[in-house]
């Protein structure tokens, strides 16, 4: 049974939708105003949220906002609205709501997009609104970033995304893909072709050998012509790596028409308390880990470190502060247990690491030995092996074959 909320100051429309969501076997909780909705989601996370956009107090679409900046926005949020245009409707779907109807609502079209709605976020959790770009924070940086990426919204031609790997560039492409539409992942599907209008994400590019960036290539112009818009991810290096020949310069050419940067955390380090203070709320309302919360003094020391594993390696530590706080408040000298001094002894140089080489060499050899050494420390746990390194499991295993190294027995 779906719990759903139903947010409208129109009782007759409450009571209407009550009906025939309970006919349908859901749980309905009303709401007349977005005070009320405030104090029902706080008390527990609905499965889905009916909201009416025109209110009397606040309307929807700030709301929405405001549960997007809390890091509440973690079930899918339907629209609603008797008049509403088709700007309003953009605004909405740009901060994370799932879909938009019109009223009066036809029974037909209610019943489809619950029933769509539901499916979605069970069947596709990192795609749920909760993972909005709302997440990366607000800071001029990042709303130049939002600013980029709407603009991108309105063309068809490929994308390229340039960021260090767990900087949020998923979420970026995810941002560019239109809802109801097919996702597929460049290398996870042997058949790549995409029926109607839907997103191709080809991650980490760059690390893709010949054959992979042959296949994409011949590919490319038929997806592009078919509708499908195909959004592409690589590190800022990529365009050395076409200049040293180690990547087609014609794939490079016909991905990156519209480049977008993706900032990595330490250039938005002030956003850093809020991002922290999301994660950790979604991880509560996924009943991960029990109720905590932040000192000031924590939020700070997170601020200030340098996370060289961004988004991804900043997750982990939430998460692990959050599972290893005795108390429900996250203090400093907890958060310093795990990140460590910011001032430490400098770090030994890795054997077998020539500082005469040329720089991609040195850098493939460092991470080669860095991997095989948590390897053997981790025994080969996976799990912790990526938690360690700040990397997402995807990326892990794309960077362990292109350093020749060979996946442990042991994957978990």
């Amino acid at each position: 049974m779906s719990q759903i909320m139903v947010v409208d100051d129109e009782v007759g429309i409450r009571e209407l939708l009550s009906e025939i969501l309970a006919d349908e076997g859901h749980q309905v909780r009303l709401a007349q105003n977005a005070s009320e909705a405030r104090q029902l989601r706080a008390r527990a996370r609905p499965d889905l949220v009916l909201l009416d956009i025109w209110m009397p107090d606040t309307d929807g679409i700030t709301l929405l906002k405001e549960w997007a900046e809390r890091g509440q926005l973690t079930m899918p949020v339907v629209m609603m609205s008797g008049h509403g245009t088709i700007d309003t409707a953009v605004e909405a779907t740009r901060i994370g709501a799932y879909a938009f109807l019109e009223k009066p609502i036809a029974l037909q079209k209610l019943l489809s997009t619950v029933g769509s709605a539901l499916t979605h976020a069970v069947q596709s959790p990192a795609a749920a609104p909760g993972m909005s770009l709302a997440i990366l924070g607000g800071t001029p940086g990042i709303a130049d970033l939002k600013g980029r990426l709407e603009r991108a919204r309105e063309l068809r031609s490929p994308v390229l995304l340039l960021a260090e790997p767990g900087s949020g560039e998923e979420l970026c492409a995810r941002y560019l893909h239109r809802m109801n539409t097919p996702w597929m992942v460049f290398g996870e599907q042997e058949d790549i072709r995409i029926a109607g209008e839907g997103t191709l994400f080809a991650p980490d590019v760059d690390t893709l050998g010949r054959e992979g960036q042959r296949v994409l290539l011949a590919r490319l112009a038929t997806l592009v012509n078919s509708g499908t818009r195909v959004v592409a991810t690589a590190r800022p290096t990529i365009s050395r790596q076409v200049a040293e020949g180690g990547f087609d310069a014609r794939l490079y050419s016909a991905l990156s028409g519209m480049t977008v940067r993706v900032p990595p955390l330490r250039e938005h380090a002030d956003d850093v308390p809020a991002i922290a203070t999301q994660l950790l709320n979604r991880m509560i309302e996924a009943r991960e880990i029990p109720m905590r919360s932040f000192s000031t003094a924590a939020l700070n020391a997170l601020r200030l470190h340098p996370w060289p594993g961004n988004l991804a390696q900043l997750e982990s530590v939430v998460r692990a502060l959050a599972l290893g706080t005795t108390g429900q408040e996250i203090r400093l000298q907890d958060t310093m247990a795990v990140l460590g001094p910011l001032d430490g002894p400098p770090v030994p140089a890795v054997e077998g690491v020539s500082l005469d080489a040329e720089l991609r060499d040195a850098r493939d050899a460092f991470e080669r030995s860095y991997f095989e050494y948590h390897i053997a420390r981790e025994g080969g746990n996976m799990s912790r092996i990526a938690a360690k390194s700040g990397l997402e499991r995807t990326h892990l295993y794309r960077k362990l074959k292109q350093l020749g190294i060979a996946l442990p027995k042991r994957a978990d």
